[in-house]
């Protein structure tokens, strides 16, 4: 044991120093504010390939999500056919080339920045700014809990240090070497990722028996489970029994109560006067003892049973859940948090994620896009797909494989999921291969981390303090405030985390996809594909989109389907302010279509843009819109 530890310490702090070469070399090709921002605007296709790729797949990806799917099952491998089609082909293809012109064609270094300069909208690049700053932090904690749940897991320390001492090896890198230090170590990161998820999923097949008999055993589960739980209360009863008899249980219930109404001194008068009753009172402690027994077996028994009624009564219960390998009945709770907001929140929020479009301002062509894409494809079925799988098909290894045996990973983990995945991978696989698989973890949380913070800190420095406060960019600056901004953003996130309840990385997560998909997408698509779209247009459809939510996520919309709305307590009273189905729909349903609507309907009724300033927006890709 002592020398597998000293293997993993030896191997994190080759991987560490690794990182930190990687990030002192961006940091020694960083000269100008442009290299900071957007790493020169000549990133190679594949480096920008992998840094997006391992950008977009974090720990909340892999543990929070894979927990998620060891309780939902195969239907999140939805979200990863979105992840692809929206996230990598769409946002590639079709987003990212008029991202990276337009950010060219306007001198844009950040997603804010682009917005703001495409509409001649200081306004717009503020709000967007502080949109970020103040709610990715939300996001950046999911990660950061992602990634400090496998450490604390894999070294047996206390979490609130886990989560201290990744940050702080983050922030090493980050801020001292900005966009350039990022992509390399990104790059690096995201190679470790793709081969950490390859030899997960041979050894998950590997360990059931192969992809045939570990989907099919998956398939069965619940009726194992069923029929097993059945069993146990059969020989339950039958041992209640053998114990005692029906009619001796009731006679000394009585007595014990009688009994127990009286004072001692009573008692033995009684005791006296009744000697049937006081030799019926010898089995006194034998049935309080049984008594016990029967309360934990019911227990014990109660939890399972709910287990089984949850997955195993085709979707007739409230919840909707029907096993593994199914999604689950339409129209109910758990279908429209699975569909509305990990599936739709996170797989259209994709798109208007200011990290990810920050991306392709780094590239110098069109070109390097189109040669991205494959390698962006690829990497987000091994990230995303794999985990997924792996998560769902734990189940198989934690009811017949594991040790403990006869459970379901949300029972073992005490109905924690962000921890299925951190148990699975210490439990089912190879010592050497937990060594492995933590450097994937740190690879994704790192390279999902140094982004956000870079984001986050470009956000208040350029966006939010120097672009508006001061009135525009100083020179010598803007490096400066934006390694304040990242160092602020890193605290308020590090101290979020400490208060994130268990279970809430894919809640966390989605959240922010969502709220950047309803207040930034309508906007966004409209910049970059119609010159009509107006400046009116673009603040009040964003104004629409980020208040519709706020409303709808404070007062409507119940957490994980389960918990209330977050101030609807406090404000109403009640777990949220309107009923069935609405308080288990996400905010992204309601705001984004809203927030579109509002965009269309303000900018055809308003003044247009100058000619001229849409021209220099759209030069070199002919007629848009």
């Amino acid at each position: 044991m002592a020398s597998d530890m000293l293997t993993l310490i030896i191997v994190t702090l080759i991987y560490l120093l690794a990182v930190m070469c990687l990030g002192f070399y961006g940091y020694a090709r960083t000269k100008t504010a442009t290299d900071y921002l957007v790493a020169g605007r000549r990133a190679h296709p594949v480096i920008m390939a992998l840094s997006y790729g391992a950008t977009f797949i974090s720990t909340s990806a892999i543990v929070g999500f894979g927990g998620a799917a060891a309780f939902f099952g195969m239907g999140l491998l939805w979200l990863t056919f979105l992840n692809i089609f929206l996230g990598i082909f769409i946002a590639f293809v079709v987003f990212g080339k008029r991202t990276r012109r337009i950010g060219h064609n306007l001198n844009a270094h950040t997603f804010p920045e682009l917005l703001g300069r495409r509409f001649n909208s200081k306004f717009i690049q503020f709000f967007a700014g502080a949109v970020i700053f103040v709610f990715m932090p939300v996001y950046a904690s999911a990660v950061l809990l992602g990634g400090a749940q496998f450490i604390k897991e894999t070294f047996n320390i206390d979490l609130n240090w886990a989560i201290a001492l990744f940050a702080f090896i983050v922030a090493l890198y980050v801020v001292s070497g900005g966009m350039k230090a990022v992509m390399y170590t990104d790059a690096f990161q995201g190679t470790l990722m793709l081969i950490g998820m390859t030899i997960l999923v041979l050894y998950a097949y590997g360990g059931m028996g192969g992809v045939t008999a570990a989907h099919r055993r998956l398939t069965e589960l619940p009726q194992v489970i069923e029929q097993n739980a059945a069993k146990q209360i059969e020989a339950f009863n039958k041992e209640a029994n053998e114990q005692l008899t029906p009619d001796l249980v009731a006679r000394l219930g009585g007595l014990g109560k009688k009994l127990g109404a009286m004072k001692d001194d009573e008692k033995a008068t009684y005791m006296k006067a009744n000697p049937k009753e006081a030799e019926l009172a010898k089995d006194l402690p034998r049935f309080k003892s049984f008594m016990g027994w029967v309360a934990k077996r019911e227990e014990q028994g109660g939890k399972k049973l709910g287990i089984v009624s949850f997955l195993t009564n085709r979707g007739t219960a409230p919840a909707g859940l029907r096993g593994w390998t199914h999604m689950p009945t339409g129209g109910s709770m758990f279908w429209y948090y699975m569909v509305t907001t990990v599936i739709l929140g996170v797989g259209i929020g994709v798109l208007a994620q200011p990290q990810l479009s920050v991306r392709f301002m780094t590239v110098k062509s069109g070109r390097e896009l189109n040669r991205a894409v494959p390698i962006g494809g690829l990497f987000i079925l091994m990230m995303t797909g794999v985990a997924f799988v792996v998560g769902a098909l734990s189940n198989v290894f934690f009811y017949h494989i594991h040790p403990k045996g006869g459970e379901i990973g949300f029972v073992l983990a005490n109905q924690n999921t962000d921890a299925i995945i951190p148990i699975y991978i210490n439990a089912a696989l190879p010592k050497w291969f937990v060594t492995v698989f933590m450097l994937t973890l740190l690879a994704a949380a790192m390279s999902t981390l140094s982004s956000q913070f870079h984001v986050m800190g470009t956000a208040i420095g350029r966006d939010v303090y120097e672009q508006t406060i001061v009135g525009g960019e100083r020179r010598g600056t803007t490096v400066l405030i934006t390694r304040i901004g990242m160092l602020i953003a890193i605290v308020l996130t590090v101290v979020l985390t400490y208060r994130l309840p268990d279970s809430i990385i894919p809640a966390a997560t989605a959240l922010f996809f969502g709220l950047c998909a309803s207040s930034f997408l309508p906007m966004l698509f409209g910049a970059l594909f119609f010159r009509g779209i107006t400046k009116a247009g673009a603040i009040t459809g964003m104004c629409t989109g980020f208040f519709v939510s706020m409303f709808w996520l404070f007062l409507v919309q119940m957490v994980k389907a389960k918990m209330p709305a977050l101030l609807a307590p406090a404000l109403l009273g009640s777990d949220s302010l309107l009923g069935a189905p609405w308080r288990f729909i996400d905010a992204l349903v309601i705001a984004f279509p809203l927030a579109a609507i509002v965009t269309i309907f303000v900018s055809l009724v308003t003044k247009k843009m100058p000619q001229e300033h849409l021209d220099v927006c759209f030069e070199g890709m002919g007629k848009a819109g």
